[in-house]
Parts: C-alpha cells; structure tokens; sequence
C-alpha cells in the first residue's frame, strides 16, 4: 500500500524552621529538514483539487491557528507566547459564606482548597493560581495566608497575594525563594463589613477607605513595579508542575479505576462538593449547597478538567485552630480523578519549595493529567476516608 510521506519537526531543602508534626500530632521535621525524494500520495486520499472537480466538500475540521501562542506549563492549553516566561500570582481567597460570590475564580488554572482552621467547621479557604494576572479585574475577596501556602505557593515560583497573617508565617515570608504582596490591595464597596471588601486588580482602583472616603488603590502593575520581584520566572523555578498527556485519559481500559462522578470532601463548614459534567467532560464545583458562578464571567461555573486529591497529616499549632499541614511527605495516598474515573496515586514533596509528584499506585510511574484546570486539596489525614467518591 503507498503512504504518504510526512514531514516530521523535531523540537529540539534547605529545610530551615518547620512547624510540622507527625501522624500522631507531635513535632517532626517533617528544525526541519525536508526530505529531498518524490512525495508519494496515499490512493485512498483525497486533494483539495479532486474534491473542487467532483463538487465534493472536505468534512475534516479546520486546524486551529496557533502562531504566537504556546502550551501553557499550568494547563498544556494554548495562550499568548507573550505569557510564556510570564511567572503566576497566588491569591487567598476568603470561602466564608459571608464572602461569596467569589470574583474571578474561574480565571485561575490551578484553585487549591485548603483547611484554614481547625475552628468553624474546618472552614476552607483557597489559594487561586493565575498565570495570567495582566487580565484582572477584580479578584477575591483576598484574605490571610497561612504557613502552608508559603509551602505550596513556590511550587509554580508564584508571588502570595494575601491580607496579612498569623506570626506564624513570619519566617516564611523571610524564605530566600519566598515572593508576596501583603495587604493594600483595591477596595470595593459591596455593602459588606470591611473584611470581605479587598480584592485583587491589575490597574490601580480608586474605592472606599475604613474611615470613609475615597483613595486610590495600586494594582498588580504598579505593585510589580514598586518590589524587587520580576515579573518573570526566577532562579527558584522547578520547571513545569505537571506532566500532560497527549491523548485525553478516561481510565476505561484501568480494572482498577472506580466512578467518580460525585466527589464529596469532609470539610462540614462549606460541605464543597465537585460533580461530574457529561456535557463537558469537567467537575463543576459547588459549596454551600449550590453552584460556584462567577460574576466576573456572565455567572460562570468553576469547573476544573482535573482533581488531585491528596491524605496530609497536620500540625494544629495553638488553641485557635491555626495550623501547618506537613506538605512535605512521601508515600501518602491519593485520588488523580478526571472523566468521571478516579485511580489511586501517592505524593510526595522533598524540599520547602519543591514540586509535589503524583505517582500511579498500581504502576509506580509519575501520572499524567488531562489538558485543562485542576482543582487540589489537602485532605487532612483524620477525615481522609470520609472522603466520598461515587
């Protein structure tokens, strides 16, 4: 049988202060070349000059255009080459009730969903990863960090946009690798108490000050420009967080895989909850018993391609709740779950600022995700198997 021939492209701990604490709660540390011969058309192809004789339309879709664009590394989807050595922001966003609506949450490519407190339910909070924040209108509400994000943020050489903090965090923010925005971010006048009123922008924003009045806020541009923290990736960079596959993952051939197609995660105050949509092949998130949407976005629904979950033990560090989840570890268990299957993985993180790895368990190779957003949480080891998937 002749084939046609095709061109082919080649293209080219230092682990400092950590307040963890072990299973138990007590302290631990824790370019081309072408190809000179005949081209040989395969018979049974059609082109473009046979089909117009015969009157005959071609039924293959249209290759999408993608000069100027690159595969993004947070989410292997295509977006402006001008972004590609472009670092992310980390934003804390407040998941008390009284906080919602959330504001641009489904721009984020990666939304942690992290205990904040061993208080109020084991309320929640999350810490948003935006790579790019240059499109930012209003983000938030914004709120305090806690030592855990100074762990996690790193990760991706993201810059921490929070309100402040506990003392516990104070070391963190002196980390060598360590980048934050604290507090000062634009205010807006929603009718709430003043604590749920900051939000993330990129331009300056002229709203209310506590005592009345108006002033005008810096935006992410301005605040860039007045710190020492480039807006591109570091000397801190890991590289690349996650490794994608280039054929979508379904899991239909895994005996091992079970349905999952609701996801129920055991934080009682918000009772978060992701469910499968068919029609997207994605996990719309909901909380409080209803739908996430985002005003930003005509009401949009936070829905996430990919869900990492990951069984952390934890330190509570004093009688208010606060606390410091031992995200560096190894062996622990997991969920990789994507297409309404979810399969059994391990982590681990070696280093403060280190990437986490998420293993197969049946295989031992490092996974790989799907193209698209995902959603991580930190499931603290006491509640981990009251985690419902089905």
């Amino acid at each position: 049988m002749k084939k046609k021939l095709i061109a082919a492209f080649v293209i080219a701990m230092t682990m400092g202060i950590f307040a963890g604490c072990g299973e138990e709660g007590t302290p631990s540390s824790p370019v081309s070349t072408l190809d000179p011969s005949p081209v040989i058309i395969d018979e049974s192809s059609t082109s473009e000059e046979s089909q117009e004789a015969s009157g005959e339309e071609s039924n293959a879709p249209e290759e999408e255009n993608h000069d100027n664009m690159y595969r993004s590394e947070l989410t292997n989807e295509w977006i402006d080459e001008s972004l590609k050595d472009q670092r992310p922001i980390a934003v804390m966003v407040d998941n008390e009730k009284t906080a919602l609506p959330h504001f641009g949450l489904t721009e984020a490519d990666v939304v942690y969903e992290i205990m904040n407190s061993t208080a109020n339910g084991r309320i929640t909070r999350f810490m948003a990863i935006v790579k790019d924040w240059g499109n930012i209108t209003q983000f938030g509400s914004v709120r305090s960090a806690r030592p855990t994000n100074f762990l996690l943020a790193p990760e991706w050489n993201a810059v921490l946009c929070h309100d402040g903090g506990p003392f516990y965090i104070d070391d963190w923010v002196k980390k060598s690798y360590s980048a934050n925005f604290s507090g000062g971010f634009a205010r807006f006048d929603n009718g709430k108490n003043w604590e749920y009123t900051e939000y993330l922008t990129y331009d300056d924003h002229v709203g209310p000050t506590s005592k009345g009045g108006e002033t005008t806020y810096g935006g992410l541009e301005k605040r860039f420009a007045n710190s020492h923290y480039s807006t591109t990736y570091n000397e801190y960079y890991e590289g690349p967080h996650f490794k994608f596959a280039e054929a979508e993952l379904d899991f239909s051939d895994r005996s091992d895989a079970i349905d999952a197609e609701d996801i129920q995660l055991p934080f009682p105050h918000n009772k978060s909850m992701l469910k499968y949509n068919k029609e997207t092949g994605t996990y719309d998130y909901y909380e409080y018993g209803a739908a996430h949407l985002d005003p930003v976005h005509d009401n949009a629904q936070l829905t996430f391609k990919n869900v990492l979950l990951q069984d952390t033990t934890f330190c509570q560090l004093d009688e208010n709740g606060y606390l410091i989840y031992n995200a560096i570890d190894k062996g622990r268990d997991g969920y990789y779950i994507t297409n309404g299957k979810a399969i059994e993985v391990t982590w681990e993180k070696t280093t403060e600022n280190g990437i986490t790895v998420f293993y197969d368990k049946k295989t031992g190779k490092e996974i790989e995700i799907n193209t698209g957003k995902t959603y991580i949480s930190l499931i603290p080891s006491d509640t981990w198997d009251d985690v419902v998937i089905k």
